[in-house]
């Protein structure tokens, strides 16, 4: 069920709500009010929820990227010892 159609129906039944004797009105009118609330809170743990996951998704990516760079550097870097083997051993000695 999408919003607007939670809304209407909501509205639909307050609306019924308010046809009954004051006596039965009173405990349905807090349960509609408890239901909007509850409704409320959520679509703001969904939008917390999708933020989090927006932002995880963000960090995997930056996370693939720093792989995939060491990644090249590992491999030029084993180039240039396997080009010239001496220069591992002239570093390992500083």
């Amino acid at each position: 069920m999408d919003e607007a159609t939670f809304q209407k129906k909501l509205s639909e039944l307050v609306e019924q709500i308010e046809t009954l004797p004051e006596s039965e009105r009173d405990q349905l009118t807090t349960l509609a009010d408890e239901t909007k609330q509850r409704h409320e809170d959520i679509k703001k743990s969904v939008g917390s929820l999708q933020e989090s996951i927006d932002f995880l998704r963000l960090w995997i990516k930056y996370l693939l990227f720093d792989v995939e760079a060491t990644r090249r550097e590992n491999g030029y870097l084993r180039k240039m010892l396997e080009e010239d083997p001496n220069r591992g051993s002239d570093a390992e000695q500083q």
